[in-house]
């Protein structure tokens, strides 16, 4: 009798494997991955990659000399104040989503939060290269799409930044100037059209007009002084918005018979948590314009403390004098406002100074908001007066009692206290060359979205329904009452 071959087991299935074998047995269904020698191979794939990875970074840095305390501490502080300015954006999402109506605020949301990607993609592509060029033109001058993040040795001995941290910090400035503009076009402007001039912004307008003052163009050799970007940053920021408000037209019901029509926030609270974000934000953006840790970015962070802090006591004084009770709308715009009034001359101003410029800034926005709202200009954030307008006055005020320095005795080059009147008109042509460059190249940018999209507003039906439903087909507060 023969013997008979033992029958031949079942394969077991992926469905009956233990969490152990499923691997493996997943690995064997792969042709050319069933034999053992096969995944030895496979397993010394990641092996090889690691060491060349660990190979690659040792030649690297056997190329550096040892870090010094100074470099390090400069690039550390640099990525700290870029985390702070990236985290603004939290802060104009909150003021602006709890400054508008609950039917806008996934659009609102929205805006914020993608543009922000936006601003860095278009800025990496192509706005870094534009605004920090290696040109002499005094224009601007393109370097080259992306830019060159190689460490050097003459970096880690200069202590100076290196190239990714310094492109961050900046990119983070790109998306304020995108960010700003979102509230002078809330709740009517079409969510496409918006982003796709967010590019434009990001991408060629505000880097070319910020390489005038922070690339060494001709603003600077005139002398024109933007510490941390009032006019380059939120100025820009603003009057872009501005034209993009204008066209758009005002929110359905803001104006009866030519008269304003006010149309309260849905939260208060998140405004107010987005005002107190911004202001801890702004820590970064203007001590962090210092671009190093040395004495002088304490004494940037108390001048901006004390702006900020007169812009709310002055716009609260104002507000209640002119409505009879504290506005909690003109307390966020003027701590704002204060903030907006010193990034400029935050290195070229005392102390006592510094609370001065903010406290007329804040006396300055309650009265702009009034005015754009005469003048038919619907702004649903007061963006244009906080950005815009108080940005031409921390320009102009570094002109008025600016000092030469962060040094205690420093000269003083404003108008009033002794410099004279060249710097006041050298501040002056600045403010002027950001408002008519931004005012042409972004009506000629929103035209153009528009003819191609056929509008950048959104329908009567969308708008009154509101853009959550008609742009994104969901809303913020699906459990609660909607009140339109």
């Amino acid at each position: 009798m023969t013997a008979q071959p033992l029958p031949r087991p079942r394969p077991r299935t992926l469905r009956e494997a233990t969490l152990l074998e499923a691997p493996q047995l997943l690995l064997s269904k792969v042709r050319g991955l069933s034999s053992t020698h096969s995944l030895t191979w496979l397993a010394c794939v990641p092996v090889a990659l690691f060491g060349l990875g660990v190979f690659n970074l040792s030649a690297k840095a056997a190329e550096l000399p040892e870090l010094n305390a100074a470099f390090l501490a400069n690039n550390l502080w640099l990525f700290i104040a870029t985390i702070l300015v990236i985290f603004m954006n939290a802060g104009f999402a909150m003021v602006e989503a709890g400054m508008c109506r609950q039917k806008n605020a996934v659009n609102i949301l929205a805006k914020n939060l993608f543009v922000f990607a936006l601003a860095v993609t278009a800025y990496w592509f192509i706005g870094y290269s534009l605004m920090y060029g290696n040109g002499d033109n005094g224009w601007f001058y393109f370097a080259g799409l992306f830019f060159d993040p190689a460490v050097t040795p003459e970096m880690v001995e200069e202590a100076a930044l290196v190239p990714t941290v310094d492109f961050l910090f900046q990119a983070a400035f790109a998306g304020t100037a995108a960010t700003i503009v979102s509230g002078l076009v809330a709740e009517r402007v079409k969510f496409g059209e918006f982003v796709v001039f967010a590019l434009v912004l990001t991408a060629i307008i505000y880097p070319i007009s910020g390489s005038w003052q922070w690339n060494g163009g001709w603003l600077s050799e005139l002398g024109f002084i933007d510490f941390a970007g009032s006019s380059i940053v939120h100025s820009v920021g603003a009057w872009a918005g501005l034209v993009g408000a204008m066209l758009l037209g005002p929110r359905i019901g803001k104006f009866v018979e030519g008269r304003p029509q006010a149309i309260p926030g849905h939260n208060m609270a998140i405004a107010t948590l987005g005002a107190l974000i911004l202001w801890i934000g702004w820590y970064g953006f203007n001590p962090g314009s210092e671009l190093a840790m040395d004495q002088y970015v304490p004494y940037v962070a108390v001048t901006t403390t004390l702006a900020a802090a007169g812009g709310a006591i002055a716009a609260t004084i104002v507000s209640t004098m002119t409505s009879g009770k504290p506005d909690l709308t003109m307390i966020i715009n003027g701590i704002l406002a204060g903030l907006v009034s010193i990034t400029a001359g935050c290195g070229n101003m005392t102390l006592v100074g510094s609370w001065v410029a903010g406290a007329v800034g804040g006396i300055i926005v309650v009265f702009s908001v009034a005015a754009l709202d005469s003048a038919g200009i619907d702004d649903p954030v007061g963006a244009f007066s906080v950005h815009g307008v108080c940005g031409i006055w921390g320009t102009l005020v570094i002109g008025l009692w600016g000092v030469d320095g962060m040094d205690p005795g420093s000269a003083g080059i404003g108008l009033l206290n002794g410099g004279g009147i060249s710097q006041l008109g050298i501040q002056a042509v600045g403010c002027a060359a950001y408002a008519i460059w931004t005012l042409i190249t972004c009506w000629i940018a929103w035209q153009i979205i528009g003819g191609l999209f056929g509008g950048i507003r959104v329908t009567e039906k969308e708008e009154i329904e509101g853009l959550d439903i008609g742009e994104h087909g969901m809303e913020a507060y699906p459990d609660f009452a909607s009140a339109k």
